[in-house]
């Protein structure tokens, strides 16, 4: 076998091991809830606070696919479940601090607003974890 065969076997680098899991728990969590509560208020008050809707949509999207990649495993995940979640933590810092500032741009709360103090501040510690976690699980090519 040559070495891109080789390659093509090796199964990828697990993500979920040890503290891995417990990640894939919180995001689960996470998706749940920002899917569901964005899904409700979309259909049923979309016209009081678009803006939060959607952006708690977004969320959603964002903690599923960085679930996704954590499940899938591999270097090629690992890369994309880290620009995922430095722009989850771009977002939550933005929107945290927007919903401080202005807080009339808000008339109901979005998954960041006050950085996630709806939901216990997991929005800003997840991605701060999980970016420990995917810097410390990073495949080192010789």
């Amino acid at each position: 076998m040559t070495a891109v065969e080789d390659n093509v076997d090796e199964k990828p680098k697990r993500l979920i091991s040890g503290p891995g899991m417990l990640l894939v728990w919180f995001y689960g969590v996470m998706v749940v809830g920002a899917v569901s509560r964005s899904v409700y208020q979309i259909a049923t008050e979309f016209d009081r606070a678009p803006l939060a809707y959607s952006l708690s949509a977004v969320a959603g999207v964002v903690y599923g696919f960085i679930t996704y990649t954590l499940v899938r495993g591999g270097e090629r995940a690992r890369k994309a479940a880290q620009v995922c979640c430095a722009a989850e933590l771009a977002g939550v810092l933005i929107v945290g601090t927007w919903t401080l500032v202005e807080p009339s741009a808000f008339p109901d709360a979005t998954v960041w607003s006050d950085y996630g103090m709806g939901y216990v501040f997991i929005p800003v510690l997840l991605p701060l974890s999980a970016l420990y976690w995917l810097r410390r699980n990073r495949t080192v090519t010789p």
